[in-house]
């Protein structure tokens, strides 16, 4: 039940002198500091996920069987939630290990018996792990049974999904049995475990898709920080709560960074390489297309000539990286999702914050010049690669509990618009658009050290002559405020909503 962690760091000087620190930590497993658990001077403290929890403890409370299904990619917090719903319970958890069916059946039982306090060797087959499973569910007592990363058992012993079926339909839909079945492979979770031609299929009873934090959430973990650090350290950790549980408070936001990204040591300096490797064999063809993408090409012709790759093969790959959640398909929000006007963008932005800074520069942190290289070609350029997070930021802010409702309307399909404007004869933009019956919004949000103008405040005015709805309303969300100017036109204009982000920074 334990997890040992070797940390090498070294120095190096012109002689090549190393010098090697070992630490060696020993960790229990409740007590792993990622996801949403932070440690800090023997205290944890558990953020976020409330809703999950409270659904949990709903379904817990029933008195009927329960089966809970829990997917999501990696670090996203799936293994500290469920540790964090049945740390007071009866449970038994077992991670599952990506080797031989043997190892597996080993393993679970182990964990099994030894919740039970049996003093007997492992069962012989899983057909008897999981007759002995029906003892337990046929008691009275609430019996909680978790299975983490669940898709390296099936690998290892395929039938396991036809017999947990057979077990539940036979047995345990009339016990109090909590099963929970969680993994890291959104593909296959989502076709093996609840896709129409899965064995389970209609037996779960609850499902939950975990998705990164919102910068409203991340900012609990950032406590100490600015706003405006808040909200770099979202965008370059993409919201995952493992590595903004890495960030260290008492640094500030600069040397966060190059701790974790710019430095060889790092704990992101090949996290996405590392993300790859899991997911996908000869990741190499991956890479280019993430980093073409990173780069700008968005359209799917765009990126296999950037990459050197037959469209087709591009196009299966770019589809690949679609349900890792890495790379997101966009078609202007006014149309269908097989229009010709399809465009593909990172979804993560820790790795378009990757992508763009550190594997270009890969050679250079390796030579010890990684803070030069933040310094000198990173910091300067921070601000234009926020111009993307800023927009998720806003996104966020239009469905905050406390502003949804209060919107002139409550929007249907939201996202962003791109067209041409035939009058002017050139293409526009339009950051988030969001549209319900005949009624739109639309936003421009704008991430600069400078207030936002009545040039900008006309032009967005502009592109809702563009559009044929009853009611259009405008959105301006701006990092630094508005003029003088742009105020005072909003007085007279009622459609006109202005949105700074010190404004977006009260909501909790």
């Amino acid at each position: 039940n334990s997890l040992i962690a070797l940390r090498v760091d070294y120095t190096s000087d012109k002689e090549n002198y190393r010098r090697v620190d070992f630490f060696v930590i020993v960790v229990y497993t409740n007590y792993i500091i990622s996801n949403c658990l932070i440690s800090r001077k023997g205290e944890s403290m558990f953020i976020g996920r409330s809703r999950e929890l409270a659904k949990l403890e709903s379904l817990y409370n029933s008195n009927h069987f329960e089966f809970a299904v829990f997917y999501g990619r990696r670090r996203v917090g799936k293994t500290t939630l469920i540790n964090e719903f049945i740390k007071d319970k009866h449970a038994v958890y077992y991670m599952a290990v990506e080797g031989t069916k043997k190892e597996n059946l080993a393993g679970l039982s182990k964990a099994l018996l030894a919740a039970h306090t049996v003093s007997a060797p492992q069962f012989g087959d899983f057909e008897d792990l999981l007759e002995y499973v029906d003892q337990l569910a046929m008691t009275n007592a609430r019996q909680i049974l978790v299975v983490d990363e669940f898709p390296y058992l099936a690998s290892s012993y395929p039938p396991i999904s036809s017999m947990l079926q057979s077990h539940i339909d036979q047995c345990w839909k009339n016990s109090r049995l909590f099963l929970i079945l969680c993994g890291s492979s959104m593909s296959f979770m989502e076709e093996q475990v609840l896709g129409y031609k899965s064995p389970l299929y209609g037996r779960r009873t609850v499902q939950f898709k975990l998705h990164p934090f919102t910068f409203f959430e991340a900012r609990q973990m950032l406590s100490g920080f600015s706003a405006e650090e808040q909200a770099i350290l979202y965008g370059v950790t993409g919201g995952i709560p493992e590595y903004l549980s890495r960030i260290d408070r008492n640094r500030s936001m600069d040397e966060n960074i190059i701790e974790l990204f710019f430095e060889e040591s790092g704990r992101l300096f090949e996290e996405p390489v590392n993300l790859l490797k899991q997911e996908l064999r000869e990741p190499a063809s991956y890479h280019s297309i993430i980093s073409a993408i990173a780069g700008g090409a968005s359209r799917i012709n765009e990126i296999a000539t950037k990459t050197g790759m037959e469209t087709s093969g591009c196009s299966n790959q770019t589809a690949s990286l679609t349900a890792l959640g890495i790379v997101r398909k966009e078609t202007p929000v006014t149309e269908n999702a097989s229009s010709r006007k399809t465009i593909y963008r990172l979804e993560d932005s820790m790795f378009l914050f990757w992508y763009r800074f550190v594997r270009p520069n890969t050679s250079g942190i390796i030579q010890n010049a990684g803070t030069t290289i933040y310094e000198h070609i990173v910091k300067p350029n921070l601000s234009d690669f926020m111009g993307r997070v800023f927009e998720d930021i806003c996104q966020q802010y239009l469905y905050h509990p406390q502003i949804y409702t209060k919107l002139p309307f409550l929007p249907g399909n939201t996202g962003r618009w791109w067209g041409t404007d035939p009058v002017k004869k050139r293409q526009e933009e339009i950051d988030i658009m969001a549209i319900q019956d005949n009624q739109a919004l639309l936003c421009e949000c704008k991430w600069r050290n400078v207030p936002v103008n009545i040039e900008i405040t006309k032009q967005l005015l502009d592109r809702g002559k563009l559009f044929h709805y009853d009611q259009i309303f405008y959105f301006l969300f701006s990092k630094t405020g508005f003029t003088k100017e742009v105020l005072e036109y909003q007085k007279q204009d009622s459609s006109l909503f202005l949105i700074s982000f010190d404004k977006i920074c009260l909501l909790k």
